[in-house]
């Protein structure tokens, strides 16, 4: 089975991509190849910082490597939080944080379409390759759910009635940003070997 590193310290995204790739590759992520430094992620746009993440793990470590990056954009705040999601309520802030802060914000507003988006950043033979994933849907008026991360329990998928924090990690895989744009990495792999 062929090895990739996921350029990240994130358990969360581990556990996900490690189950939409479990036939495919073995996933190793910075802690499996002893890469414990703090990748800065201060770019103004999503693709930005997936590629900053590559480069600098490519770059520091020699191995070949995929990043993501990933924002909610909402329509009522001009796309924000978006490239600032993780550090919406702040650069310590906690996903109840966020969460409680675009709640607020959104408090007065019937539109509350939004959008998930990712960006994975391959660096393979010398070339940096990105693929995007959206997933629209809306803004719940309160949290829904224990499953899932960061935004998952307020942000209902298109046509759903279940946020991604009510759905099993299976049924979010199938419809999700992250599960879109991973798929075409692995179309993009599959027809590369």
């Amino acid at each position: 089975m062929k090895k990739l590193v996921f350029a990240t310290h994130n358990p969360n995204k581990l556990i996900e991509v490690k189950h939409i790739l479990a036939n495919k590759y073995e996933i190793l992520d910075l802690n499996d190849i002893g890469f414990n430094e703090e990748i800065i992620e201060d770019k103004k746009t999503i693709i930005e910082n997936s590629i900053e993440k590559v480069k600098c793990v490519k770059g520091k470590t020699g191995f070949d490597c995929f990043a993501d990056d990933t924002g909610l954009e909402v329509k009522a705040l001009n796309s924000m939080p978006g490239v600032f999601s993780k550090r919406f309520a702040g650069i310590n802030a906690s996903s109840e944080d966020n969460i409680d802060k675009l709640l607020n914000l959104l408090e007065n507003q019937t539109d509350r379409s939004a959008q998930f988006k990712t960006v994975i950043s391959l660096h393979l033979n010398g070339k940096i390759k990105t693929f995007e994933g959206i997933c629209k849907g809306n803004i719940a008026y309160e949290k829904m759910g224990e499953f899932g991360f960061g935004y998952d329990p307020i942000f209902i998928p298109e046509n759903k009635e279940l946020s991604f924090g009510q759905m099993s990690m299976q049924d979010k895989n199938k419809i999700a940003h992250r599960g879109k744009a991973i798929k075409k990495l692995i179309d993009y792999l599959t027809n590369l070997y």
